[in-house]
């Protein structure tokens, strides 16, 4: 009767530590912020200077496109803008006593064609009125001599530009030039600058799509990093934990294959509840709603792989 007491007993202690509260846990798993870098102009890769696996630190190039387009670009634009500047202080300056001499003898040629084709109409029109000469004829001297009019009226104002200088209004035409042409020179030194991609972020090289001396379409991936020293811990913290939490908080992080814990920083804590996912423990830890937290870890002397499960198990309150 006294050994079944004590069974008893026992029995009941055992239950009793089996109903116990167990500590609330957060589970999730490693992972990193990808950044795709695509390549913005169809042009061959001409070198790749990293490899899958480097880390890299933010400005580092990771591979450059032929620029050959571009420089034969660049140098009409270098040339367009001297010379635009060689029309713009050619008018600063004003016309050469050479240009206006020579534009005087036009117009002293053109008064004297005028004079010949006056003539020549006034002696055709006597013919014509003595039935000496075709209408044809007349009315031919008579378009010479319009066309020499015409020519002088020309001429003459061609020279009184010349004399008069050049006016504000097409100065500053000429300036509106220069500066569309600068523009256009800069826009194309920002495009060439394209052509060479570098790290926009530490972190490691995930993959490398293409191989030197391939040619990417505009738009596509020509590298994938994985940001950071070390991928972040995607955590789902228990509901009834999300009070006491906030970014800044400092949390205890095991990663599966790590001794110990490690200290990690919650840098992101989303604000609506959500279900945990499958990979939660049990069947009642998936019904329950949690917060998707990020939590940033030390740095190692390795970078851990992403994909590995992590906990954070939270000590039983008093």
């Amino acid at each position: 009767m006294k050994t079944l007491r004590i069974f008893t007993l026992a029995f009941a202690l055992v239950l009793l530590a089996a109903c116990e509260e167990q500590p609330l846990q957060a589970v999730g798993q490693l992972e990193s912020d990808r950044i795709e870098l695509v390549a913005e102009y169809a042009e061959q890769i001409v070198s790749i200077e990293v490899r899958e696996g480097q880390l890299l630190n933010t400005g580092t190039v990771i591979l450059t496109q032929d620029s050959s387009r571009f420089d034969s670009r660049l140098i009409e634009a270098r040339a367009n803008i001297t010379r635009i500047e060689a029309l713009l202080a050619e008018q600063l300056s004003g016309p050469r006593s050479q240009t206006i001499d020579a534009m005087r003898a036009n117009l002293k040629a053109a008064e004297i064609e005028q004079e010949f084709r006056t003539r020549d109409f006034d002696r055709l029109a006597g013919l014509r009125e003595q039935n000496r000469t075709s209408i044809e004829s007349v009315d031919s001297a008579e378009k010479m001599l319009e066309s020499a009019k015409a020519r002088i009226e020309m001429v003459e104002a061609q020279l009184a530009e010349l004399e008069a200088g050049t006016r504000q209004e097409k100065m500053d035409q000429t300036n509106g030039l220069l500066s569309q042409a600068r523009a256009q020179l800069a826009s194309l030194q920002i495009d060439k600058s394209r052509l060479v991609l570098s790290a926009t972020v530490s972190g490691i090289v995930d993959s490398l799509p293409f191989e030197q001396g391939e040619r990417p379409r505009a738009g596509d991936v020509v590298a994938v990093l994985l940001s950071g020293e070390q991928p972040y811990a995607r955590v789902y913290i228990p509901e009834v934990k999300r009070v006491g939490i906030r970014i800044g908080s400092e949390l205890p992080v095991s990663v599966d294959g790590l001794d110990g814990t490690l200290n990690g920083v919650v840098r992101r804590i989303s604000s609506e509840p959500s279900f945990t996912p499958y990979f939660a423990l049990t069947e009642r830890d998936r019904s329950r709603l949690s917060y998707v937290a990020e939590i940033d870890l030390p740095t190692l002397a390795e970078r851990l792989p992403d994909g590995v499960p992590v906990q954070i198990v939270f000590e039983l309150e008093e």
